[in-house]
């Protein structure tokens, strides 16, 4: 089955919103690791689905991976 354009660039764009939650001003209430995991769980569910693949594989490597991401650098945090 064919991925629409639509799809792919709302992916992207989810992708683009998890990034953003690694800004130290944004606020809900959770923990910075933990509002980095949903927006990867998010955003993984979203590309696998764009990409037909496994959701809930999708969700669990991009939780994973935004839990971790300020360990690997890529959300710095800033005190």
């Amino acid at each position: 089955m064919q991925t629409s354009l639509f799809t792919r660039l709302a992916g992207a764009s989810l992708v683009l919103l998890g990034l953003a939650a690694c800004d130290p001003n944004y606020q809900t209430g959770l923990s910075p690791d933990t509002q980095r995991a949903a927006g990867g769980a998010v955003a993984g569910a979203v590309i696998a689905k764009a990409l037909d693949e496994d959701i809930a594989t999708g969700a669990a490597l991009g939780g994973a991976a935004g839990a971790l991401c300020d360990d690997a650098g890529v959300c710095q945090r800033r005190y």
